[in-house]
Parts: structure tokens; sequence; C-alpha cells
């Protein structure tokens, strides 16, 4: 039994292992490749994050998926790049707008850089994976352009805040939804339709990944008030720092708002404080680590990665789908 991919998922079986991580490294050179350009510079900011690391969590998708057909069909390693370039540049987008600093464990490229040169080498590795999915066919580029424009309306909405009269939390997990859940759906959806798996089996796994994708930002939220370490690829209560309204804090103010209960509302008013105050953010973490809110955080995270297990049933007992269960068990463990 090896460890490969994120959280340290193992795979139990030789022949899979050997070829999910022949697909994976295959998957790293096709990055490497439609990351080059003429201009080395482009080529410097293009790889950036690209050579920080990353848990390669959605090409890992694709290679489980491809196990329901033809896992050596020619579509496969080109659509799991197509995938990890989107996130890549997303991610170089998402530092500007919270303003980041550091991403992977080394200065983002706004940081480094400027927003300029970060916001155009997002886009530069949307047009290169623009340009292997053009190989892929018409139902690949409508199915990746729909999860875009997903993923943009999801970044939109977490922008703009609920409507009037809107419960938070249901539009938090819509913006998760589509921000996350879409990407991670179409690298499921991508794995088994390039494989040539039955129809019936591609929407299994393009439900399975959306449900999955939603589990794995909640756990980051969780992540992000529990952790002491630096789990989530952040120092803990980043997000908190920041005013990103995550999940426990969504659960804290709704608490708050239907208990009235006097700590609850104290909590509240010390998060709409100034959180750059390193005492009041390391209190605030305190009392978050042990209010109800973050368990029941956590229970949102387990049921949503339940569900995804759940949403495999249908599909043969195989190594392959023992393993995707096994990555619904780690997003439970990382949530606690």
């Amino acid at each position: 039994m090896t460890v490969v991919g994120p959280f340290g998922l193992s795979v139990r079986d030789q022949a899979l292992e050997t070829d999910v991580q022949a697909g994976l490294a295959a998957v790293e050179a096709g990055l490497l490749e439609a990351t080059k350009s003429e201009v080395p510079f482009i080529t410097e900011a293009a790889q950036h994050l690209l050579r920080a690391g990353g848990k390669r969590f959605r090409p890992l998708l694709v290679m489980l998926a491809s196990r329901f057909g033809d896992p050596y069909a020619p579509g496969i390693v080109p659509a799991a790049v197509v995938v990890e370039l989107t996130h890549l540049a997303t991610l170089y987008h998402d530092d500007i707008m919270d303003e980041a600093d550091e991403r992977r464990g080394v200065a983002s490229a706004n940081a480094r850089w400027g927003n300029s040169v970060a916001v155009l080498t997002g886009d530069f590795l949307f047009a290169r994976a623009s340009h292997i999915l053009a190989d892929l066919g018409p139902e690949a580029v409508r199915i990746q352009a729909e999860a875009f424009e997903r993923l943009v309306t999801g970044q939109i909405l977490e922008t703009a805040g609920p409507r009037d009269g809107r419960d938070p939390v249901a539009h938090y997990l819509d913006v998760m939804a589509g921000k996350t859940g879409s990407l991670i759906a179409v690298s499921g959806r991508f794995g088994a339709l390039m494989s040539g798996a039955d129809e019936s089996v591609v929407d299994i796994l393009t439900q399975y990944g959306e449900r999955l994708g939603i589990a794995f930002q909640l756990a980051d939220d969780v992540l992000d008030i529990a952790s002491d370490s630096h789990e989530s690829g952040k120092t803990p209560g980043t997000d908190l720092r920041e005013g990103i309204p995550t999940l426990p804090v969504l659960r804290l103010r709704e608490m708050a708002a239907q208990g009235g209960d006097p700590g609850d509302l104290e909590l509240v008013g010390l998060l709409d404080g100034d959180l750059a105050d390193d005492a009041l953010h390391a209190e605030v973490l305190a009392r978050l680590r042990v209010h109800p809110a973050l368990e029941q955080a956590r229970r949102d995270t387990i049921r949503y990665a339940q569900d995804a297990r759940a949403t495999l049933a249908p599909l043969p007992e195989c190594f392959a789908k023992s393993a995707l269960e096994e990555l619904c068990d780690a997003v439970v463990h990382r949530a606690g």
C-alpha cells in the first residue's frame, strides 16, 4: 500500500498505484510544457506557483475517474492538465482580490511582481488551458466553459454578498458550489468522459466531484480556525483576519441572531472589530475554537463528504472506487 496524491491517499493495488503515479508524472510534465513561453519572464511568472507545489487534487481525481473506462485513452492527461491550469490561474487572480502576500509558502505573484503582472499571468494560463482544450473536442470546450461560468459567478456572488432576505449560509454554500465544486466536478467528469465510461458513470462522478469539492473547501474553513499548524496551506486565522466570511463565522452569526446569547453577541462584535490587532485576533480565534459554531461547521463538512461517498454507491466495486471513498474519509479527517 503506497501513499500518493493529497491527504496521504492510500492506493491498495499495485497496478492502480503504478498507473496513477505515471499519470500524475505525465500531468506534471504537461503543466511545465504548457507554462513555457518564448518570453523568459512569462515562463518564470507562469511557473511560479506551479513550482511551489500543490496537492494536484484535481488531476488525481481525473486519473481515478478514468478507471471506469479506458484509463489509457489519449485525452485523459491533457484534460487533467486543463483543470489544473485553470485552478492555477484562479489562484493568481484570487491572491490579487485577497491582497495575499504568500501562497504555497512563497511570495504571491502580486506581492512579487505587482497586480498587473499577476492578473495577466492568470490570463496567460487560461489561454494555454483553452489551447489544450480545443484539441479535446467541442463537448469538452462546452463543459469547461459552463464550469468556468459557474466559477466566476460564484466569485461574483461572494463579492456581492447575499441579497436582502437570503440566508447567508445558503448563499455561502452556493458560492462554494460555484467557486470550488464546479471545477472539481469537471475533474471527475473529464476523467470518466475521456475514458469512454458510460453516461451514468460520468454523471455519478460529476456529482461526486461537486460534493467532494464543497466538503474540501468547508474543511479548509474549519482548519482556518481549528488548526495550530499550516495544514490548510495558510497561517491559521488568515481568513478570520482578512474578514472572509467562512462557514464557522457564518454559523456563529446565525446562532447569535437566533439565540441572542450575550456571549455570542459579544464575539460577533469582536469579529467586526479590527482583527489586524494581534491580541484581538488571538482572542477571537481562541473563543471560536471552543464555540459550538465550529462544531456545526464540522458537521456540515462531514455531511457533504458523506453525500459524496453515497453518490458512489451505484459504481462497481473496484480499487478506484475504494480510493474515491477514501478521499471522502480524508476530507472528514482534515475537518477533525
